[in-house]
């Protein structure tokens, strides 16, 4: 499973046109594609968080490093399902499409992977913090997506590029700060 998994996070991220088009066709029963590509992703943005805090810092403290897996988990599992159902509730006043919740968990689920893979791979290597600039390449990502995935018209691309990249960039990022301000023990991770 995490063999695939690695296979479609690397075709998106270094051949989003092709991976788009291949996914376009693919076939998923149910809620397969969460249970086999999003809640394995994300469980390893947690793993890396936890991960992150128990080697990367001086102290050998597990309890820090629950807090940081628990805020991955939040803003990781939030940050797409808010994301998927605002996209869903905008799609048809913005776009005049009809709503399809699953069509937008597979978008976000996809295009996503850079994000999560910058987040796993941030947190084991905290002094690559200039790689954090890459998350900006989810807007080709998203580019790509929009036509053969979501049939975007090209009259309407740009839109929706901006909007859907705004939101799947900007809803984990809001989380997180927002789980710093209620719960200031967060704050340390």
């Amino acid at each position: 499973m995490y063999k695939e998994i690695i296979k479609w996070v690397l075709a998106i991220i270094m051949q989003p046109a092709k991976s788009w088009e291949i996914l376009s066709h693919k076939e998923e029963k149910g809620d397969e594609f969460l249970s086999r590509f999003v809640y394995p992703l994300i469980g390893l943005v947690i793993l890396a968080a936890f991960l992150g805090v128990m080697f990367t810092r001086r102290e050998f403290d597990v309890a820090l490093a629950l807090k940081a897996a628990i805020r991955a988990l939040v803003y990781s599992i939030g940050g797409f399902y808010i994301s998927s159902y605002l996209l869903n509730e905008i799609w048809p006043g913005v776009f005049h499409r009809v709503k399809d919740m699953k069509l937008w968990q597979h978008f976000v689920g996809y295009a996503s992977v850079l994000m999560y893979t910058l987040d796993i791979v941030l947190t084991l290597l905290p002094d690559f913090f200039f790689l954090r600039i890459f998350v900006l390449y989810t807007f080709y990502i998203v580019w790509e997506g929009a036509a053969p995935y979501m049939q975007v018209e090209e009259n309407d691309r740009m839109k929706f590029v901006i909007i859907t990249t705004m939101v799947i960039l900007a809803i984990p990022y809001l989380i997180d700060k927002a789980m710093t301000i209620l719960i200031p023990g967060l704050a340390a991770v």
